[in-house]
């Protein structure tokens, strides 16, 4: 047996982003200092609420399974947040799953409404996963190419120019992770009429929609009337309130798509941990102050950031829309490609960043910069690269 794993990982890469997060801690290993914004997760601690909760359930013996779907009460706060926030009617006995991360989530809706064959759209740049879920499940994705000088903006003429019959669901991140683009009300619209017109089903990824900035407010496909029998609204806890390692998501949406979607969990991962779920009922229905506090702290950062780039010789970056992410064009500064460009920072600035084309089609000529660390860490960062490239002439 010359291959003994399926064929369908012959089209699916390693992950990009824990690429660079293993070769940080390898050289790390190693002794050296090297300053990380090649990750995506806040260096906030989960607000101590939520601790409390979690560690009072595990005290009181709340370590059993739940409900596959997950704890009633949770599924009731998840489905009021849906409301309250982002105009998602659901009904949380039969359009709501509560899931061991958003990850999964996505994953499970993609195997629900996907065959073998069927064609994913996805506007890219784009997170890394996406197209490597779809080809795992068989499909085929198709990358929509963003342009960053129209500011990454998705539009009707885009999405047609890559439509087929074959096309069964379009994947929309929003605040995007790369480039921090949040959705306009326009893009939502121009989305929804598109999807309407070619009955075509939609996955919004909403995991970074408590990260906004100067005062933008989340728009979520779900709430549109015509979209709402069609989307699968996806979101979590781990970017919101820092609860990364709690593995904490969750999927809404039409009843339909969402027994079907029961399945993929009941038969994979059973249910979601019985005491991290409590940490997320006291998320949601506890002080929101903490993640008040984080934005205020994130907006900081982003001036700091943005100001930092565009102090660099050849580096230009627009201020992100949301989350927690600067996407950089370093066209100006003469590397051949974006990988060039980081791989040569980190050697001779030990500052670890993600070349925008793991991202997909338009990333090429940025990098990716996360500010989910301090101050201090990213003064040093813009430091050390000023150095490095004013050395390099």
């Amino acid at each position: 047996m010359s291959n003994r794993a399926a064929t369908r990982f012959d089209g699916v890469q390693k992950s990009a982003t824990y690429a660079v997060f293993d070769m940080v801690a390898r050289l790390r290993a190693q002794g050296v200092e090297v300053l990380d914004l090649g990750g995506g997760e806040p260096d906030f601690d989960t607000p101590v609420h939520v601790v409390d909760e979690a560690v009072h359930a595990l005290r009181e013996g709340f370590t059993h399974y739940t409900p596959s779907r997950g704890l009633p009460e949770l599924l009731d706060a998840i489905s009021v947040k849906l409301a309250k926030d982002n105009g998602i009617t659901v009904d949380p006995a039969t359009d709501v799953l509560v899931t061991p991360s958003a990850k999964h989530a996505l994953f499970a809706a993609l195997v629900t409404v996907l065959d073998p064959g069927d064609e994913l759209m996805v506007p890219t740049p784009s997170w890394v996963s996406y197209t490597a879920m779809a080809r795992l499940i068989g499909a085929h994705p198709v990358q929509v190419g963003l342009d960053g000088a129209d500011g990454f903006r998705i539009t009707r003429e885009l999405l047609e120019a890559h439509v087929s019959p074959r096309t069964k669901a379009l994947l929309v991140n929003s605040p995007n992770n790369p480039t921090g683009h949040c959705l306009t009300q326009e893009e939502a619209r121009a989305i929804s009429r598109f999807a309407a017109e070619h009955d075509i089903l939609l996955i919004a990824d909403e995991i970074y929609e408590k990260i906004l900035y100067d005062g933008r407010e989340h728009v979520s496909l779900g709430a549109l009337p015509c979209c709402a029998d069609r989307t699968i609204t996806v979101n979590g806890f781990s970017k919101g309130y820092a609860m990364t390692g709690w593995r904490l998501g969750y999927a809404a949406g039409p009843t339909d798509l969402m027994t079907q979607m029961l399945k993929v969990q009941q038969h994979t991962v059973g249910c979601t941990g019985s005491f991290v779920q409590r940490g997320g009922v006291a998320a949601l229905t506890g002080p929101q102050e903490p993640v008040r506090e984080m934005r205020e702290q994130y907006t900081h950062r982003r001036e700091l950031v943005v100001d930092g780039l565009n102090a660099l010789p050849g580096v230009v970056c627009s201020a992100p829309d949301g989350a927690f992410y600067a996407f950089a064009d370093i066209r100006g500064t003469g590397f051949a490609d974006a990988a060039s460009f980081a791989q040569w920072v980190l050697e001779r600035a030990n500052v670890a960043l993600m070349p925008g084309s793991a991202f997909g089609p338009g990333g090429e000529g940025y990098v990716r910069l996360s500010f989910a660390t301090s101050p201090r860490v990213l003064r040093a960062a813009f430091e050390r690269i000023g150095r490095a490239l004013a050395e390099r002439g």
